[in-house]
């Protein structure tokens, strides 16, 4: 199957493209205008397209038989008004253009992500696909982004909505910042550390996007998180442990606030996701704990 790319380069499309060619797909790569191409091949193809706005990209959509969006700006920043703007037109308006191009009744086969922010602060409870959004910026964000790619249902396009938990491996990610402050002496509890981490090491995740490649009648909101969410304390106190780094000193919620600004909600707020759709459709996860995947991370 030949199959678009959207957001490609980063974190996720690092592993997620060759394991597209790997498994028989071609892939047309779309990229930013001079960002450099890390991937050849010929099974894959890379385009520069400016995906927020219409162009000549949309027209190759229509050799595709399927799409995995991963579009959207890194939120990992401290938040203003522009970089607002930025976070949510890079999700939105790629959708909606992506959508656009896509022809009607032609077996398309749609992955678009979303993201635990969906949920909000969650708190206790726990948040299957059929948990309602959160009231903050990235659960407006995050639906949004979400009624975007499911327009494309209208055009008989079988879609499904990736809602990411905080991806684990080593090399970028949520994980590289969480090493550098435990290799700091500075791997404590962010608050009270008792808010929820749901979290997806990057090789489960990979395999369950093309686990749902390949499972069109899996439409609508899919959880992609581990099976065990644990607690902020906990997951320090194992990445310590593989660190060799003690995992007591706190960060508190005022400071961190101060420190990021309306970003802070990312690592204070609690959400318990279960991927229930995965585990009902027969996913087997590779690193269903925290403890294997550090260890797989760590050696």
């Amino acid at each position: 199957m030949k199959i678009m790319v959207t957001g490609g380069t980063g974190f996720v499309g690092a592993s997620l493209i060759p394991a597209l060619t790997e498994a028989g797909h071609e892939v047309i790569l779309l990229v930013r205008r001079g960002e450099p191409a890390k991937f050849s091949g010929p099974k894959v193809e890379v385009v520069e397209a400016n995906t927020m706005a219409e162009g000549v990209w949309q027209e190759r959509v229509k050799e595709c038989l399927g799409a995995i969006n991963l579009a959207g700006a890194p939120i990992n920043t401290r938040w203003n008004k522009k970089n607002k703007e930025l976070i949510r037109d890079s999700r939105v308006l790629t959708t909606r253009n992506l959508v656009s191009a896509i022809p009607e009744n032609s077996g398309f086969r749609l992955l678009s992500t979303s993201a635990v922010g969906y949920y909000g602060d969650g708190g206790e409870a726990l948040l299957s696909e059929s948990a309602p959004p959160g009231d903050d910026f990235l659960a407006s964000v995050a639906k949004e982004w979400e009624e975007e790619a499911l327009a494309a249902s209208k055009k008989g396009v079988k879609v499904a909505i990736t809602r990411f938990g905080i991806v684990l491996d080593s090399g970028g990610g949520a994980l590289e910042k969480l090493e550098a402050l435990s290799r700091k002496f500075l791997g404590g509890p962010l608050g009270n550390g008792r808010q929820w981490f749901s979290w997806i090491h990057r090789a489960d995740l990979v395999r369950a996007l093309l686990f749902l490649l390949d499972k069109p009648e899996i439409e609508g909101p899919v959880n992609l998180s581990a099976p065990s969410p644990v607690r902020q304390l906990e997951l320090m106190r194992v990445l310590g442990r593989a660190l060799k780094r003690p995992s007591f000193t706190p960060a508190p919620s005022f400071a961190i606030r101060l420190l990021l600004g309306d970003f802070a909600d990312v690592l204070l707020f609690s959400q318990r996701m279960d991927p229930l759709r995965l585990r009902e459709a027969g996913f087997q996860f590779e690193y269903p704990t925290i403890e294997s995947a550090v260890s797989a991370i760590y050696g």
